[in-house]
């Protein structure tokens, strides 16, 4: 029977499509050909068809208007039937929705980072007087109550090297924070997540002599705020892999912490992981909805830089 005559069973669910001219093969005029589906389209109508071609069998897939009809020759039909069926129920709802992100750009949100960059600098030729009153020391912190030191440290850099890089490297994630967070909600949650971390650390090494200096804390903040902020998106998303797509953000934020936060002598890998373990729990929770490398100092062994 050719194919525009031939009797239509309705296999399942619509889809999509091709013309006849485009089928693989042409039927004689005595088989008689059987529809195992209609589709919207030519495009699934040929994916499905794949799954008979793979079973040994050809298919056709006829123009029948604004549908396309999977067509077989009779003797396949019941032999393609499940895999079909197995083939339709494994693709559905593939592929997934595009995981949104409510997120605004902002036209001049290098501005501020690059304020930053300017103040860290002019900090660092004028810090000499205010180091041992500014650094972080869990003991003046505690015994004396100098808490102050907390946000002070996050300004104070042991050499040349150590301010350049922490500069550069703070004008570029400090963008992406006003980018994505918003200018004073960005600054507002670095600001919290690096002094949190600094105390955590003071906390953590109270009463050893411990110190430690400079904006890296912030950096790594900043780093987590970005990551925690991605996960939460992918959290809150219709994507059937969801749980599983979270840990491309973190693995990303890892990745970035261990290649410039844990390398290098003296570096204060602890207050890194402070900085990013804060970053990551406020970016997490208050990223949506949304209005929008360190090393020690040179003058002191046991100052390390954050």
């Amino acid at each position: 029977m050719p194919a525009g005559t031939s009797r239509v069973r309705d296999y399942g669910s619509g889809v999509q499509s091709l013309d006849l001219a485009d089928a693989h093969g042409e039927p004689s005029p005595e088989e008689d050909l059987v529809a195992m589906s209609v589709f919207l389209t030519a495009k699934e109508a040929h994916e499905h068809g794949l799954v008979i071609l793979a079973l040994g069998w050809p298919y056709w897939v006829e123009n029948a208007g604004e549908r396309y009809r999977l067509l077989v020759e009779r003797p396949a039909a019941n032999a393609v039937r499940r895999p079909l069926a197995a083939y339709a129920q494994e693709r559905g709802g593939w592929p997934p929705p595009a995981i949104a992100d409510p997120w605004i750009s902002h036209s001049f949100a290098w501005l501020t980072p690059l304020l930053w960059s300017v103040m860290i600098l002019a900090c660092f030729v004028q810090q000499a007087p205010w180091v041992d009153a500014g650094l972080l020391d869990p003991r003046a912190m505690v015994d004396r109550g100098e808490w102050w030191r907390a946000a002070t440290a996050l300004f104070l850099h042991g050499s040349v090297s150590h301010v350049i890089s922490n500069s550069l490297s703070g004008i570029l994630v400090f963008t992406a924070i006003v980018a994505t967070f918003g200018l004073g909600r960005g600054w507002l949650l670095v600001a919290i997540a690096s002094v949190g971390a600094n105390l955590a650390m003071a906390a953590a090494h109270y009463p050893t002599d411990y110190r430690s200096l400079g904006a890296s804390t912030a950096i790594f903040a900043a780093v987590g705020l970005l990551t925690g902020r991605a996960i939460r998106v992918v959290a809150r998303s219709r994507h059937p892999h969801r749980w599983r797509a979270m840990f491309v953000p973190l693995a990303a934020g890892m990745t970035v912490l261990a290649l410039h936060g844990a390398g290098g002598a003296n570096v204060d890998l602890g207050a890194h992981l402070a900085g990013f373990g804060a970053g990551l729990g406020l970016g997490f929770v208050f990223g949506l909805p949304r209005s929008i490398n360190g090393f020690v100092a040179d003058q002191n062994s046991n100052t390390r830089s954050a």
